[in-house]
């Protein structure tokens, strides 16, 4: 199967599935970030859309912990940065419809919450096709940085199609598994 019939295929399911916008239980991710050695803890998260995993509790129990949250806000070439965010700033929607901080304050983030629409058990993940996470890792592949993927066990496919562009993950939580 293609990219885009997978694409398609598991963005409809998603739908079916998580039309209650499903949250994952904050200590499973959190206890992957606490075995890692990191004084100062910055999270790079999304702004769920689309039927996405909600993240909103996420933000805030990583925000009542003391750690600072950023939201990825979307650049010319497919690039993007991530700026600092709380859950009282406003946000405005970028061309896509999706929700972004004012750019105030660029952070680089050391642990990226990352949305996908399907994955395999090789931590593969299938974005949406703007190859903007995979660029962003490109940037960032001499930092220490956790990539945390968040899905819906109905969106785990058998394999991902990959290619040199494409970047894998530490994790991926599910409301049933961890796989790393």
């Amino acid at each position: 199967m293609s990219k885009n019939q997978i694409r398609k295929r598991i963005l409809k399911l998603r739908k079916t599935k998580n039309f209650k916008n499903i949250q994952l239980k904050f200590n499973k991710i959190f206890n992957i970030i606490k075995k890692i050695n990191i004084k100062k803890k910055t999270i790079g998260c999304y702004y769920p859309v689309n039927f996405e995993v909600d993240t909103i509790d996420l933000m805030k129990k990583f925000e009542q912990k003391g750690f600072l949250i950023s939201l990825p806000v979307i650049k010319n070439n497919f690039n993007m940065d991530f700026y600092k965010w709380n859950l009282n700033d406003p946000l405005y929607l970028n061309k896509y419809g999706i929700p972004e901080p004012k750019r105030k304050k660029k952070l680089k983030p050391n642990i990226l919450i990352i949305p996908l629409v399907a994955f395999d058990k090789k931590l593969n993940r299938l974005g949406y096709g703007g190859g903007y996470y995979d660029r962003l890792l490109k940037k960032m592949k001499n930092i220490n940085i956790i990539k945390i993927g968040l899905a819906l066990s109905c969106q785990k496919v058998n394999k991902i199609p990959t290619n040199k562009f494409d970047k894998k993950l530490d994790y991926i939580v599910t409301e049933r598994n961890l796989y790393k």
